[in-house]
């Protein structure tokens, strides 16, 4: 099948990993990056354009939209993420079936626009990862509603070896969240030097800066599996805004071979058993008990943690086994 993938193209993205997931799978693919509208370089006119309309630059745009429209015709067009451009060429583009696909909740309205909600039933399927989008998503007019989960990418979420001899009792690598700054805050502040903490805006905040944690920028691909080998309990953390049940993380941990310790969802329950595969929790509060459980018997972590490679690598759960579950969805 010859896909037209319209997507993030940079190191480390999750588009990236699924775009090579289709060509894994033996189709054709061609990418079309979206980074200069979705993500527009810090400081750029795009990006001062972006902050004072809350709109993407209008060149921008059209720039990836021509690419798009240079290209040959293709049997499907893919869209990831793809809210910000402009719906109604991307519709018209001559393609046998469009698809847009959402990493987020779409029922979120910081991972919508106006523009795409009016256009949202003219597309031929909606993928999204989360569960419970896909009733929302058919009473609202989509045409079909694909779920698949999240997924890992073995080039780059694998066990590799930190970049230094400094080990960590507990950490997390994501994004600053008010939802989840108290309790990050609190690790740090309690642990000191024994926690990790990595990713955007963490560095912006003072309580974490005076805790003594070591606190780092974002780490993608390669660099993200070396955090977490460095590291003997991995927090795992959801994204209340989007009502998550799972996120990247929940696979991208165990697959770089880190002990995996988060919330007890229905969905982290079906991937990983508890106390054998992964350290669950109810409450946040049990989070101190289990990192001195952790610290208490390091072997037993390793074990759980060798458990939960496995079970994630072995169980389907790689950017190709999503991109043929989306292409099985739609035939």
């Amino acid at each position: 099948m010859r896909i037209l993938f319209a997507g993030d193209d940079w190191y480390g993205s999750n588009a990236r990993s699924l775009a090579k997931g289709f060509r894994r799978s033996g189709h054709d693919v061609t990418v079309v990056d979206t980074t200069a509208v979705t993500l527009p370089r810090r400081g750029s006119p795009a990006w001062l354009y972006a902050k004072r309309t809350g709109r993407r630059a209008p060149a921008t745009v059209e720039a990836v939209h021509r690419r798009l429209e240079a290209q040959p015709v293709a049997d499907l067009l893919f869209c990831y993420t793809s809210v910000h451009l402009d719906q109604e060429r991307l519709l018209t583009l001559p393609a046998g079936r469009h698809v847009h696909y959402s990493a987020d909740d779409v029922a979120n309205p910081a991972n919508t626009t106006p523009e795409y909600l009016a256009a949202e039933p003219g597309w031929d399927a909606i993928v999204t990862t989360k569960a419970h989008n896909v009733p929302e998503l058919l009473a609202r007019g989509a045409q079909r509603a694909v779920f698949v989960r999240s997924a890992y990418d073995p080039d780059w979420h694998r066990p590799v070896a930190p970049r230094s001899a400094r080990r960590y009792a507990a950490g997390f690598v994501g994004n600053a969240r008010p939802d989840r700054a108290a309790l990050v805050t609190g690790l740090a502040t309690r642990l000191g030097p024994e926690f990790y903490l990595a990713g955007p805006g963490w560095r912006r905040r003072p309580a974490v800066l005076r805790s003594r944690a070591t606190v780092r920028g974002p780490q993608y691909g390669t660099a993200l599996s070396a955090a977490i080998g460095a590291v003997a309990a991995n927090l795992v953390l959801l994204n209340s805004d989007n009502r998550d049940t799972h996120t990247c993380r929940t696979f991208e941990v165990p697959a770089a071979g880190g002990l995996f310790v988060g919330p007890r969802t229905v969905e982290h329950a079906e991937l990983l058993t508890d106390g054998r595969e992964a350290l669950l929790y109810d409450d946040p509060a049990e989070i101190d008990g289990i990192v001195a459980r952790v610290r208490a018997d390091p072997s037993a972590a390793a074990r759980i943690a060798a458990a939960g490679h496995a079970a994630i690598t072995r169980g389907g759960h790689t950017y190709a086994d999503r991109a043929r579950e989306i292409i099985d969805a739609l035939d």
